[in-house]
């Protein structure tokens, strides 16, 4: 028996086999810490011309295609339908083109620019425009573009006759699982990969998601599923995704403050639980993190619902420690909205990294609360500097209070 001829595909719908890949061991995505691996979704539409939706990351080329075997001769396959030109959904798209020989392969305008930088591929990949129909014989694929969802390519593709609707990397997710439809995953899981999906990928594109939303909405499309690139199926709880996508877009503050540091000898440990302490008896959920325990987009995972971001460093070499750096690069990229936040740590002699991780914050966004540069202490904190720590996680406490309704 070949190897291919162990991977078999899964009948999603009426018309509609997952013919993915399961990245079981999978641990990075671009510097996203994905614990639970991941899937690169790919989905065989069995029309009159077969059509095959996006493909899959290289290295799992000969799994897709023993998938789609499993289901028809892949001689059979007319069409290739690019979402997304990024490489975990197209990187080997030139190996399914060689094997499945289809007659057209379409992508959106910005979508043939790319798959051409990718792979050298003039005159192989047909344009399709917004909102546009691809007649597959017997049913239709319209394609609306999706600009920023999160590439300048992205697009999304409705299947009428199945009502179902191929969302590439939106309403998607990071996890490697058996089971390919959400309602046969703990819904716990789905809560946490969800939303640090969101937070990592999609939370600087807030207002598009919100846009499409609203588009769909008008669309007055019936869906009864959403298969995105990434992650398990929606077909019995398409609610909880759709609110859930909402609720991330509007990035509403909580009574929550993420409290995030890192130390050299334990003194800003000792101000993060100082300042811990304040807030939850102020009534407020708090979340320690170090970063030394915790990853940048467990971090920001965290942030998605959290009304208050708290930063801590010690100076090292008259700037701050190098984890809270690279911490503080990633959450400026992503934009986060609506909360408030403080900075916070020991020195030596010199001193510097709590101003330099206001200024950071400032940069993300996040409005300070505090004096400036924020709560500083000089070698081991003494009762006064805790206090201090103590009266800050207090005013920010005070102030998540005011903001719920």
């Amino acid at each position: 028996m070949k190897e291919t001829e162990s991977f078999k595909a899964v009948k999603v719908s009426e018309h509609v086999y997952w013919v993915g890949a399961i990245d079981w061991t999978g641990r990075d995505f671009h510097g996203y810490l994905t614990q639970r691996g991941t899937t690169y979704n790919a989905y065989l539409v069995m029309a009159d011309k077969v059509t095959l939706i996006d493909t899959v990351k290289a290295p799992f080329a000969g799994e897709m295609l023993g998938r789609i075997a499993s289901v028809v001769d892949p001689a059979s396959v007319r069409y290739i339908i690019s979402n997304h030109s990024e490489l975990d959904h197209t990187g080997c798209l030139p190996q399914a083109m060689a094997a499945l020989a289809p007659e057209k392969v379409f992508a959106s305008p910005n979508g043939v620019r790319a798959l051409n930088a990718h792979f050298d591929l003039p005159g192989q990949i047909t344009p399709v425009k917004d909102g546009e129909a691809i007649e597959l014989g017997n049913m239709q694929l319209t394609c609306l573009e999706t600009k920023m969802l999160h590439w300048p390519d992205s697009m999304i593709s409705y299947l009428a006759a199945d009502e179902l609707l191929f969302s590439q990397d939106g309403f998607g997710m990071h996890l490697a699982t058996s089971e390919r439809f959400a309602d046969e995953v703990d819904e716990s899981i789905l809560e946490y990969e969800a939303g640090k999906y969101y937070a990592n990928i999609l939370l600087p594109l807030s207002g598009y998601v919100t846009k499409l939303l609203e588009r769909v909405a008008k669309l007055n499309l019936p869906i009864k599923t959403i298969a995105p690139d990434h992650g398990p199926i929606w077909r019995r709880n398409l609610n909880w995704i759709l609110d859930r996508y909402a609720r991330y877009a509007r990035q509403q503050p909580t009574n929550k403050a993420v409290v995030v540091y890192d130390t050299m000898w334990g003194s800003t440990d000792l101000m993060a639980r100082a300042i811990a302490g304040g807030l939850a008896a102020g009534g407020t959920h708090v979340k320690l993190m170090k970063m030394r325990s915790d990853d940048r987009s467990s971090v920001v995972a965290e942030l998605l619902d959290a009304g208050a971001v708290l930063v801590g460093s010690p100076t090292i070499n008259n700037g701050m420690f190098p984890t809270m750096a690279d911490l503080l690069c990633y959450l400026r990229g992503l934009k986060p909205m609506n909360k408030i936040g403080a900075a916070f740590g020991s020195f030596g002699w010199s001193g510097e990294a709590v101003g330099q991780v206001r200024a950071e914050l400032e940069a993300a966004g996040v409005e300070m609360v505090g004096e400036q540069p924020g709560v500083r202490a000089k070698f081991v904190p003494d009762a006064t500097a805790l206090a201090d720590c103590r009266e800050l996680g207090r005013k920010i406490s005070e102030r998540l209070a005011g903001t719920q309704a």
